[in-house]
């Protein structure tokens, strides 16, 4: 079989093919993931987390559904000719020991990776194994239970026609659902919003909330790309079809220049928008299991 060539650098691989999309127009974290479902591992069912979970998802299969080249052998299974292998990226820490005998080992963190196929790209896999997908029955009330169950939630209002989080007061502003175009825009909307609103002095502290930073700017950028992500994530947690929404068009030209200068812009935001899902959803740190669930399975 043809593997990629081995490339030690990580965030290039990634960017390069998240530039790729972008520059083709299309914004790889707003698909519709809902029918394909959150993607995970076929075997141990671990859902990929981060940066992986949009990753995956804006291939656009028909399932979600992923294995490493040893399970699709231990399954008896075969890849189809000509088809390649997709990239999952997880950290790993390693201990540097230092040069003076006094001093104690450093833990270093190693951005790592390795390849999985889809189902869609196997033969012979058990059909037993492949679980029927579904679209859900009631999403939208599996948005109010998530909003409802949101830790230190802020006050929501509909008051302004514009959808905007207010640090300083602490709410969120919504225009009433009755204007938007369905009720999947609406919440949409509104996670995009609950996500900063995770940035609070009281929540996580984010610097690109709790400081005063300019429109354009390189952490206004950061900012509304975290709560791109997180609403996304949000959207596959709930069940709702993630739509293209107008507005991420206008920062596409600026998400292309931060990506092209810093490689690693699309990592860090990436990981705050996991950190504020984790919040919004009361995800206690002892229940999050790190990006390397994927060393657990085999390689």
């Amino acid at each position: 079989m043809n593997q990629e060539p081995i490339q030690t650098d990580v965030y290039s691989i990634v960017t390069r093919r998240i530039i790729a999309q972008l520059e083709e127009g299309t914004v790889p974290w707003q698909k519709p993931w809902t029918n394909a479902g959150v993607p995970q591992n076929l075997i141990t069912h671990n859902a990929y987390r981060g940066i992986n979970t949009w990753m995956l998802a804006s291939l656009g299969y028909e399932r979600n559904l992923f294995l490493t080249w040893n399970q699709i052998q231990e399954l008896g299974a075969s890849v189809n000719r000509g088809e390649k292998a997709h990239l999952v990226v997880f950290w790993k820490t390693l201990q540097k020991v230092t040069e003076a005998p006094e001093e104690k080992p450093k833990n270093v963190p190693l951005l790592r990776y390795y390849m999985v196929f889809n189902v869609a790209q196997c033969t012979k896999i058990p059909e037993a194994l492949i679980p029927v997908v579904e679209r859900p029955n009631a999403p939208i009330k599996s948005c109010e239970e998530l909003v409802k169950n949101m830790p230190l939630c802020p006050k929501i209002q509909h008051k302004d026609h514009e959808a905007y989080y207010e640090p300083v007061a602490d709410f969120v502003n919504m225009p009433k659902r009755k204007f938007f175009i369905n009720s999947e825009t609406y919440y949409g909307a509104l996670f995009h919003e609950l996500v900063h609103s995770t940035g609070h002095g009281s929540r996580l502290n984010r610097k690109e909330v709790i400081d005063k930073i300019n429109y354009g700017s390189e952490a206004y950028s950061m900012e509304e790309l975290t709560a791109e992500i997180g609403s996304c994530f949000l959207k596959s947690i709930t069940g709702i079809i993630t739509e293209e929404l107008a507005n991420s068009v206008a920062y596409i030209q600026g998400w292309l220049k931060r990506l092209k200068n810093d490689k690693r812009f699309i990592f860090l935001a990436s990981s705050n928008a996991q950190k504020a899902v984790d919040f919004i959803v009361d995800k206690k740190s002892d229940e999050v299991a790190e990006e390397i669930n994927a060393l657990e399975e085999k390689k």
